[in-house]
């Protein structure tokens, strides 16, 4: 059984971070693939962004998908989630939609890095019915990218956004969001749990797998122009692989 898990940005040494988290978490028998971003940014900090990671998340699925039985975008946000639904014969899961599932029935906040994903996440959120459950998004100045280079540096900010969560919003639970902020919540000693986003993403994907995925278009080639081969040939042939 094998995990795909894609890294929507170019960054490789995001990749090797979650793809190590994943094979810590790994049941026997499952193995992990990764797979970075061919084009977009270095870490996803801004809707135009998000939106070339979207495709960049298509077009890794479509060049690596091949035997995989579930699919994780290691990215917080999930670019590219429900398109990649609606093609995968197998379970494809985002980090921000597992780890909001994981904290159903409890009021959660989210604290992430990068002022623009606020506004964004709170639409992902709404859009996903968790409008209600929200307590609040509170983000740091360094993005994602800037904290995964310095972990240690952004502890102190973290911790503060979480009390924030927890004093202020109200929430019961907050989730550490992004593939940036992976391994830090077990550092996060705030007075609620505090849920990695990765490692919540990767043990649903695991528990997933074998579920069986949408798969919603056999019937609806599409013609296309410009993309990769892999990408171009499956959107074409109107199935997922």
């Amino acid at each position: 059984m094998k995990l795909l898990l894609i890294n929507a940005n170019t960054t490789q040494a995001i990749t090797d971070r979650l793809v190590a988290i994943a094979r810590g978490l790994a049941p026997a028998g499952v193995t992990v693939q990764g797979a970075t971003g061919r084009f977009g940014a270095r870490y996803i900090a801004s809707r135009a962004s998000s939106a070339i990671a979207a495709h960049a998340a298509l077009d890794a699925y479509a060049e690596h998908g091949a035997g995989a039985d579930a699919v994780l975008i290691g990215c917080f946000g999930d670019p590219g989630l429900d398109a990649l639904r609606e093609l995968a014969p197998v379970p494809v899961l985002g980090l921000a939609d597992a780890a909001a599932t994981v904290a159903r029935g409890r009021r959660f906040g989210v604290v992430t890095g990068g002022a623009a994903w606020k506004p964004m996440l709170e639409e992902f959120f709404a859009g996903r019915c968790y409008a209600a459950q929200l307590a609040g998004i509170r983000t740091v100045a360094p993005t994602g990218g800037e904290i995964a280079r310095d972990p240690d540096g952004a502890l102190a900010l973290l911790a503060e956004s979480c009390r924030a969560c927890m004093e202020r919003d109200g929430a019961e639970v907050v989730i550490l969001g992004g593939a940036g902020l992976a391994g830090l919540a077990s550092r996060l000693a705030v007075g609620v749990p505090v849920l990695c986003s990765v490692e919540e993403g990767v043990r649903a994907a695991f528990a997933a797998i074998g579920q069986g995925g949408a798969g919603l278009i056999p019937h609806g080639a599409v013609e296309t122009m410009g993309l990769s081969p892999a990408l171009a040939v499956m959107l074409s042939s109107g199935s997922g692989l």
